[in-house]
């Protein structure tokens, strides 16, 4: 069975719409596009090339975060080694929806099966970068086996939401966590079960 890990920018409120640019995600007026780039140094970016090996994985993408990708990674391979050659299943509500990208699977339909079913196959881990509105549909079905967060110690206020509408109660468990001299905190959360309480 594969697994499925959520690799994401978030901001201390939450947000992770935009994190790499002024017009990557312009959506709902939002003005902050690219408030992740004063936080890179050296560390956090051996930190993010770590995270980016695709060695024993694949990518799960949705639509407006492949299109982003795909306009961008086949002229800058040199950037992503092997980002080419793997497989990248993207998500779309249109069956007849054009994928020009080498390597490319369309899931269309009822996402939330063809997830289940390609997640219960063996193969490569899953690891979905971007895609927002794919996340929900994915933390609502409980099948994100771990977050790979990276937060950044800001916050945006208004924005797309890691944890937005639909996300059900669950426990997770730290399995790793590093502090970049910037600030930004790279987190590993694995799915631990359900979520228990206490009284003091």
């Amino acid at each position: 069975m594969r697994r499925i890990i959520v690799i994401t920018f978030i901001c201390l409120d939450g947000v992770m719409q935009a994190p790499g640019g002024p017009e990557e995600d312009m959506s709902g007026g939002f003005k902050y596009g690219g408030w992740t780039v004063p936080y890179f140094d050296d560390f956090s970016g051996k930190e993010m090339g770590a995270q980016m090996s695709l060695e024993r994985s694949e990518l799960l993408l949705g639509r407006a975060t492949y299109e982003i990708f795909a306009e961008y990674w086949p002229h800058h391979a040199e950037g992503w080694p092997g980002i080419n050659d793997v497989t990248k299943y993207v998500v779309s509500h249109e069956s007849s929806y054009k994928l020009n990208w080498e390597n490319s699977v369309l899931l269309s339909g009822n996402v939330a099966e063809k997830v289940k079913k390609l997640k219960s196959e063996d193969g490569p881990d899953l690891h979905v970068w971007g895609s927002s509105n794919l996340i929900q549909t994915l933390l609502k079905h409980d099948l994100v086996d771990e977050l790979w967060l990276k937060i950044f110690p800001v916050t945006l206020g208004s924005g797309k939401r890691l944890f937005a509408e639909g996300t059900i109660p669950a426990a997770f468990n730290l399995t790793d966590s590093k502090v970049s001299p910037l600030g930004v905190i790279f987190a590993k959360y694995m799915r631990a079960g359900e979520v228990k309480t206490g009284s003091f």
